[in-house]
């Protein structure tokens, strides 16, 4: 059975226009999407989440794939794009507080989210949130960030995107080393999925130009979330204990005095393991 086509709209924010997709009937439930993936990054989770009864909504960050800005060159803030995400669940929810996931810095947006407007939310999964300035170690994760910078703009994206890479999968201790380019295939891939990956690879220089540093070098309000805990569950991947987007959840999650759900696969679980990840969203969310 082909899954229904999801209802596409556009919403005016504040020096954008977003790009946003909404599937299902039911209470809201808000995909906030990370890195420089978009609404399509949660087509694998999407649909299954809408036949369970949700009214599902995800988006591209403005900036990304199909949400466009007013200024190309506009510096980027937490609280604007957790804004967005504001913006988005009064259009679709005004009357009752909404269920959000954000993943990466996509749960960066939605922490500001709850912390400065709990009552649009009745629960969020935040699933590795790589705030690096929770860390005893930020400082380092400081350097190693300025350092991303200048190889990208003194050695182009690439060089600079295997570095950050690298960088996210050293574990606590390590130090990151760039890795090898290897050989790519000669693939085909479907006229979607290729799409998808397209606009994914012309997101890159943005979200490492403009999102990384914005983000990453975000401090949450820990204080605000402690007052919120029963609004929040704080996520991390089974295959990413220690890597660097792992740990700053695992520390809120002791700092604050809750547990840590562990969600199937890396730090990208939500693409790899899209059932199994989608299974216990939904119990997360109906607990």
């Amino acid at each position: 059975m082909t899954a229904p086509t999801p209802t596409l709209g556009s919403l005016r924010v504040n020096g954008a226009t977003l790009h946003y997709e909404v599937r299902g009937q039911g209470p809201l439930l808000l995909l906030v999407p990370g890195g420089s993936g978009g609404a399509a990054s949660f087509d694998g989770i999407a649909d299954d989440l809408a036949a369970a009864g949700y009214t599902v909504a995800a988006y591209d960050p403005r900036g990304m794939s199909r949400s466009t800005l007013d200024d190309p060159e506009a510096e980027q803030s937490v609280a604007e794009h957790a804004d967005d995400a504001l913006r988005i669940l009064d259009l679709l929810s005004p009357a009752e507080p909404a269920r959000v996931f954000g993943a990466s810095s996509g749960a960066i947006a939605a922490l500001h989210l709850l912390a400065t407007r709990p009552e649009r939310v009745r629960r969020l999964v935040a699933h590795e949130p790589p705030l690096v300035e929770v860390l005893p170690e930020a400082p380092a994760h400081r350097a190693f960030l300025a350092r991303v910078q200048e190889t990208f703009r003194t050695g182009g994206l690439m060089p600079a995107m295997a570095e950050f890479a690298a960088g996210l999968k050293a574990e606590d201790g390590d130090t990151p080393s760039t890795p090898r380019p290897t050989p790519q295939a000669d693939l085909k891939l479907p006229p979607g999925v290729a799409a998808r990956a397209e606009r994914t690879m012309a997101n890159l220089p943005y979200f490492l130009g403009r999102i990384v540093p914005a983000f990453m070098g975000h401090a949450p309000d820990v204080h605000r979330l402690a007052t919120v805990l029963d609004r929040l569950v704080l996520a991390g991947g089974e295959d990413s204990r220690g890597e660097l987007p792992y740990r700053p959840a695992a520390l809120l999650a002791e700092r604050l005095g809750t547990d840590l759900v562990h969600f199937p696969g890396g730090h990208t679980g939500v693409t790899t393991h899209p059932a199994e990840f989608t299974a216990l969203l939904r119990r997360t969310f109906d607990a």
